[in-house]
């Protein structure tokens, strides 16, 4: 599975990342990530669009899925199969949406490995890793925008111009985790207004909206723990990838919403 994992994702990406950052003007690496970070979330654009479409039909087929689990809730055999025959009839998978999910948990850890392993070799790139037809250049810029070290993580003693800017992506970073997290909680209850639940449900309610609420302030306190305690270049990658997912996400939700003419 390593082997795989190595050879089929870590490499291309790898080498997609020098690639880029070779042609790029002024070999600025971190302008490489950002233009790779887009390239994969464009290449994930049909699998985060199968994930959403599948978690939007699942959500609408909550109510009768919970009406089947409160019938049968004493018997989970009779239960499992009444779910079995409803998915069936509704072409409906509760496991649709993993699919996706995990091809882009794959990508994620990839590109987190490639961004870490060149930080931590000090911008040396590895040509044992390299592509034959990929240019080896050495020690990489490690400059973003000429100010930012990527290789770098915050120095809060030492409030430099490019350490101020690190922080300012940090920041951003998890602003940005903040306003999809947002987004993520306004659509699922907008879906629960549609739904109607009965108030017999208001503990299970009251429960989902604590979850949420923690979920909104946990996610970008991670995105900036995860910010500080690693190098620049993650935070960039980080903060590039949140805005893509908040761009398909709206653009997701407007394109739904957009009438179909006969």
């Amino acid at each position: 599975m390593a082997f795989l994992f190595n050879e089929f994702v870590y490499q291309p990406i790898y080498n997609l990342l020098i690639f880029t950052y070779n042609i790029v003007p002024l070999h600025d690496f971190g302008v490489a990530i950002v233009l790779v970070t887009v390239f994969i979330k464009l290449l994930l654009v049909p699998l985060s669009k199968k994930q959403i479409e599948s978690q939007k039909k699942m959500q609408e087929l909550q109510p009768k899925i919970k009406a089947i689990q409160d019938k049968y809730k004493n018997d989970k055999e009779k239960q499992s199969k009444a779910l079995m025959e409803f998915y069936k009839e509704n072409k409906a998978n509760p496991f649709s949406g993993c699919l996706p999910m995990i091809f882009q948990l794959i990508f994620l850890i990839a590109i987190y490995r490639v961004l870490f392993n060149i930080s931590k070799n000090g911008l040396m790139v590895n040509g044992g890793d390299l592509y034959l037809f990929v240019h080896n250049p050495g020690q990489i810029n490690h400059l973003f925008l000429g100010l930012i070290d990527l290789s770098s993580i915050v120095d809060f003693k030492n409030f430099s111009a490019g350490n101020v800017a690190h922080i300012i992506i940090i920041i951003l970073a998890a602003g940005a985790q903040y306003i999809q997290t947002k987004m993520l909680m306004a659509t699922k209850s907008q879906k629960d207004k549609e739904n109607k639940p009965d108030k017999k449900d208001g503990k299970d309610q009251d429960f989902a909206q604590i979850m949420s609420k923690q979920m909104l302030y946990l996610a970008p306190v991670m995105t900036l723990f995860i910010g500080i305690k690693f190098p620049a270049g993650l935070a960039l990658y980080w903060l590039v990838s949140t805005l893509f997912m908040i761009a398909q996400q709206e653009y997701l939700e407007k394109l739904k919403n957009v009438p179909v003419k006969l």
